[in-house]
């Protein structure tokens, strides 16, 4: 079960844009749940200037299965040209929630 289950996150500049971000893939059964952290500091490079700037990372809680979806949805959704977007493994954790994870991320359920 634990192998099923991935954390998918993203960024934005905009803390109205992270709740629909994350309210849209949980609505739409892409994730089972999403967590907005921030405001933080966000310090990169674009386009050759240093930018400084503030957004919200929202992490998504899903399935590898429907991991192809919602990079899909949130790619269509996002305000960004090359938005943030990487998924990290979940090892381990307890099976209940992961079990709801897998229910609860399942396009039919």
């Amino acid at each position: 079960m634990p192998d099923d289950v991935v954390i998918a996150q993203t960024t934005i500049d905009d803390e109205t844009k992270a709740g629909e971000l994350a309210g849209g893939a949980v609505e739409g059964r892409l994730a089972a749940c999403a967590h907005i952290d921030g405001p933080f500091t966000a310090v990169y490079r674009w386009k050759g200037d240093l930018i400084r700037d503030k957004e919200w990372r929202i992490s998504y809680k899903t399935t590898r299965e429907r991991l192809p979806a919602l990079a899909e949805w949130v790619k269509a959704a996002h305000s960004y040209e090359v938005p943030q977007w990487i998924v990290l493994a979940v090892d381990g954790g307890s099976e209940e929630f992961l079990s709801w994870v897998v229910q609860e991320s399942a396009p039919n359920a």
